[in-house]
This record gives structure tokens, sequence and C-alpha cells, in this order.
């Protein structure tokens, strides 16, 4: 089977018994830790296309977010891509040190674009290696008059399975807060990236209106033998 380009996003141990990892599909994200649950995505389609900016070409992007299991922490992540023209990186809180914990928490959210000069089906599928969440955390600011980095936004996320046929998927800030940015991604959950076809087959127009982030979607029939999901993502501010 051939092998995909693989691209090692970031890798942390901590030392909690003597449990030995195993993998996710392949991919690295256990790797170093002796306590380790894999979690495998679904492979992500990345957009292609496009408008210019700055008199260069502004490429799209998409962010796709794994999740580990309660009273755990992502300790590691991978991907493996359809194509090396894929660029993959991830979102980290700013801190001392680079940790789990401290750097990632709970959850772990890819970004992807496509950096290529041709046009191609593209996808990438995201891995993260949770470890229990043990250790760690932020120090306590000791000054007064400066405000350190934190947590100003969170987001509220809602995956759904995407059938042949056309429905709305939607999700909303809670009470107090207010969505300040909204994305949305397709997955398809299989052992190889999906075909131009499959990728063709599948689209959504998304909007923000009343305070909820809506993604209208459409499948076509060649949905019906495959598991595909729509992720939609709400950016809100104001938590407290």
């Amino acid at each position: 089977m051939k092998r995909f380009a693989r691209l090692i996003v970031v890798s942390a141990a901590l030392a909690v018994g003597l449990v030995v990892a195993t993998s996710a599909g392949g991919a690295n994200e256990c790797e170093g830790l002796q306590v380790c649950v894999p979690v495998a995505g679904p492979w992500v389609v990345v957009p292609q296309g496009g408008g210019t900016q700055g008199g260069g070409t502004q490429r799209p992007e998409v962010e796709y977010q794994l999740t580990c299991p309660r009273r755990h922490v992502v300790g590691g992540l991978d991907a493996e891509l359809s194509h090396r023209g894929i660029d993959v990186s991830f979102s980290g809180r700013l801190g001392s040190p680079v940790n789990p914990g401290i750097t990632t928490t709970r959850s772990a959210v890819f970004k992807g674009s496509y950096v290529g000069d041709s046009a191609r089906a593209t996808s990438f599928r995201p891995y993260i290696g949770c470890m229990p969440a043990a250790g760690g955390g932020p120090r306590v600011p000791t000054a007064v008059a400066i405000v350190p980095p934190g947590t100003p936004t969170v987001r509220r996320v809602k995956t759904v399975r995407v059938r042949p046929g056309s429905a709305s998927v939607s999700v909303a800030c809670v009470k107090g807060e207010r969505i300040v940015g909204s994305s949305h991604a397709f997955g398809f959950f299989a052992r190889m990236p999906p075909s131009a076809s499959l990728i063709s087959g599948i689209a959504g127009a998304r909007i923000v209106r009343d305070g909820r982030v809506v993604v209208r979607v459409r499948g076509d029939a060649e949905l019906g033998g495959v598991r595909a999901v729509v992720q939609v993502h709400a950016v809100c501010a104001g938590a407290r």
C-alpha cells in the first residue's frame, strides 16, 4: 500500500506509569508517550482557490478539531497528507515550558491549506495522542498592572454526518458570549484520501445570523456509501 507523506507536528512526553502506547493507524501521535490514547480523525478536505492580497495569492484555510477522552490532554500530534503541497499546523497556547497541559488542552485544532500550483483533490488526516491530565499548568502571574496571555475565546463545535440531500447544521455561542469567528470543514472517514469525485459531491454555504453559525450542506448520491461529516465552528468571546 502506498505510504502518504506525513507531517509530525509535535510530540511531548511525560513519565506516567509504564503502559505501552499503541498506534491509531500507523501515524506517530503516540511516539515517546508512555501512556497514550490514540485518536484518529477523518480525511479533511482542503479547499483550493482564493483571491489575491498584497500582490500574492491568499490561500483558503480549513480548521478541524479533535478531542481527547475526559481527563486527558493532547500530548502528541501527527497528520497524513494526500499531497506534499499541503501545509498543516495546529493552534497552541502561550506559556512556558512548551508542554502538554500548557501548550495544549483536551482538544487540538488543526489548520490546513494547499500551497501547490496545480488543481487536485487534497486532504489531510489528523491524529492526536492523548495522555492523562496530571501535573503541569500555567504559572500564576505576579504582576498586577500587566495581563498575561490567556484564553479570551472558546470554540463551540458540532460534527454531523452528511448524507445525500440537503440539510442545515448550526452552532451558537452560549449566553454571555458573542461570535467573533466561524469556519466549517468536510471530512471522510476512510483508509484512503477521498477522490476528486467524492470531494466534488459535497458542498456547503456558511452564514452567521442572529448569533448563530449556520451551514447549509448539500450531498449527492455518492455519499450514500461513505461516512462523510461536516464540522462547524463558532469562535466565541466574552466567556468567564
